[in-house]
């Protein structure tokens, strides 16, 4: 009978789970239950706590934002248009179609004065129609000046000092291009005229000079067309325009905000 009263006394405690209770957090084992119920809410917590640091730790460094602007706007496509007519004059030109050439060449001269007027009315100025717009006179000047050459109509050494000053100044903005480009440096990027990385600011000689350079190719083409001999006053022009280029190739050089870095680390 005792061993059957002492059996049924533990299957009953073991059933009653207040009772193990009390028992297990009474005396030194409530110590240690206490300790072990500390130490896991702080590895808890620590656990909690330790990704958000090792993902601040182990991101890369985030690169500044690389400026991009709208380029399709209305004087950059009237500029493009105009970049565009330039062979054909040449084409023009070679072929003896001198009125079709000079109806060709009176566009581009309107288009020039209209994309500068429709940029500062409506405030639509871009970096890149600041490299565009005189890439499309530089091109015309360019085209016409060789075609004029191989036909005889230019002298020589009037071509060879407007030429020699272009490409000085083509060399020059291809170096700018490449030094002012926030990296990665790419091929596709180097060509992607959205991401601006340098500005051009023509110099006041170098204004003068490029309407005194179209003026005497424009002309130039036009005599044909003219019953009366313009050589005596074309001389005079050729002259006056070796002066000017000359003048505003070496006003690039000292001048020193002709080109401005974009996006230029601070120190």
């Amino acid at each position: 009978m005792l061993l059957s009263a002492r059996l049924a006394w533990r299957a009953a405690a073991s059933r009653c789970s207040p009772v193990r209770l009390r028992f297990a957090t009474s005396g030194p084992r409530r110590l240690f239950f206490t300790k072990s119920q500390a130490w896991l809410e702080q590895k808890n917590k620590e656990e909690r706590v330790e990704p958000a640091a090792l993902q601040k730790k182990t991101n890369p460094p985030t690169r500044p934002a690389v400026l991009h602007e709208d380029i399709y706007t209305i004087p950059n496509i009237l500029t493009f248009t105009r970049l565009i007519a330039a062979p054909a004059i040449g084409y023009l030109v070679l072929h003896d179609q001198h009125a079709w050439a000079v109806g060709l060449f009176a566009y581009a001269g309107v288009t020039d004065l209209l994309d500068g007027w429709i940029a500062r009315r409506w405030n639509s100025k871009t970096v890149v129609g600041t490299v565009i717009d005189p890439m499309a006179d530089k091109t015309l000047m360019t085209i016409l000046t060789v075609c004029l050459a191989i036909k005889g109509a230019l002298p020589i050494w009037v071509a060879t000092v407007i030429l020699g000053r272009d490409v000085g100044l083509a060399i020059s903005a291809i170096y700018y291009r490449w030094i002012s480009l926030p990296p990665p440096k790419t091929f596709a990027r180097y060509w992607d005229f959205s991401l601006p990385s340098a500005e051009v600011r023509p110099t006041t000689i170098s204004k003068y000079n490029t309407f005194l350079q179209l003026a005497l190719v424009g002309a130039t083409t036009a005599a044909p067309l003219v019953g009366t001999d313009l050589t005596p006053a074309l001389t005079i022009m050729q002259y006056v325009v070796a002066g000017t280029t000359i003048w505003s190739g070496a006003s690039y050089i000292y001048t020193k905000d002709a080109v401005k870095i974009l996006n230029k680390p601070k120190p």
